[in-house]
């Protein structure tokens, strides 16, 4: 029986093609499913049964998906975040489950100061003045005038901290793990707690893995504590912020600003409160585009499902918690 492998991660489908020999040469069939963004548990749980590999994005690996699938060997992660995978279901089932650590740290971090600097020096409402005809000045501040607090301060949030620093900002970094402390001396961190980073900061950036304890990590409660001109910027999973929170912390005046590129709800359904906000930027969960980067990540999940299909489990690295 020949083995079979499914590709659902959208960003590598579109490459796959010149892939495609090397799955060959190993005697490996690969099917392609069409995906938007991610497949749901339902979506999945038709396609599965016959496969020994899974190139996955951020889709519902469930136990029941699992289950379906009684051949599969191995699941790669298209990226870093495997939290929408059931990891413990696949280790209970002797599946290896690998990703891609540091995947996309330079062009979230690259992503995450360009926000920065948008609301800092007011450039996007300054060109959208412009644009309608009128010459008004809009105030703005230097960035080391400005206070950036860092929630997780893992590859992305270090690469985050290095960049602020070149601007001269001062820096807070909150991480259940301590952040290095070379990391620390070289960007004259101060490593506080949640609240205490939420009160002084005049941005909050995420960047930390969603699990049970960062759910909803930035909630009604969290986001009152924000100055009235603090700007949030979240480029790590969604469901970190509860959305119906900020947009009511958004409605009310409770912090200045935003700055998307994820949400609970992946594509942002069209009705969303946020899409109507002046104060908010909102980009299509895109902060790690890089063509570099991107070709990374598609060689990496590849050489891990050859390696395990090919009899080298051993060889293939299970995956390092992370976001995407």
């Amino acid at each position: 029986m020949k083995r079979k492998v499914l590709v659902s991660a959208p960003y590598l489908i579109p490459a796959l093609e010149r892939f495609l020999p090397e799955f060959a040469a190993a005697g490996i069939d690969v099917a392609t499913v069409e995906v938007q963004e991610r497949l749901s548990e339902a979506e999945l749980l038709p396609r599965v049964g016959d496969i020994d590999g899974l190139i996955c994005g951020d889709d519902a690996v469930t136990a029941r998906v699992l289950d379906a699938a009684p051949r599969l060997k191995v699941i790669a992660k298209w990226g870093t975040g495997v939290d929408s995978i059931d990891r413990a279901a696949a280790r209970a089932r002797g599946v290896l489950v690998c990703n891609t650590p540091d995947a996309f740290s330079v062009p979230v971090a690259d992503t995450t100061l360009g926000y920065v600097l948008c609301f800092a020096r007011g450039l996007l409402a300054m060109s959208d003045s412009m644009r309608t005809g009128a010459w008004r000045k809009t105030p703005g501040f230097a960035l080391h005038e400005r206070t950036l607090g860092i929630v997780g301060v893992g590859n992305i949030g270090a690469a985050v901290a290095r960049r602020a620093r070149a601007f001269g900002m001062r820096i807070l970094g909150t991480d259940p793990v301590p952040p290095r402390p070379a990391l620390v001396a070289e960007t004259a961190m101060a490593v506080t707690g949640l609240e205490a980073l939420l009160a002084q900061s005049d941005f909050v950036t995420l960047h930390c893995d969603l699990n049970p304890t960062s759910l909803h990590l930035l909630d009604e409660a969290a986001l009152a504590r924000m100055k009235p001109s603090a700007v949030l910027i979240n480029t790590s999973r969604g469901p970190v912020v509860d959305e119906n929170a900020l947009v009511a912390a958004l409605e009310r005046g409770g912090i200045a600003g935003a700055a998307l590129d994820v949400f609970e709800n992946e594509p942002l359904p069209a009705g969303s409160p946020l899409r109507r906000m002046a104060n908010v930027l909102l980009a299509p969960h895109n902060a790690n585009a890089s063509p570099a980067a991107w070709e990374r990540v598609h060689r990496n999940p590849i050489d891990c499902v050859l390696r395990v299909l090919q009899g080298e489990k051993a060889a293939a690295r299970p995956a390092a918690p992370g976001s995407a």
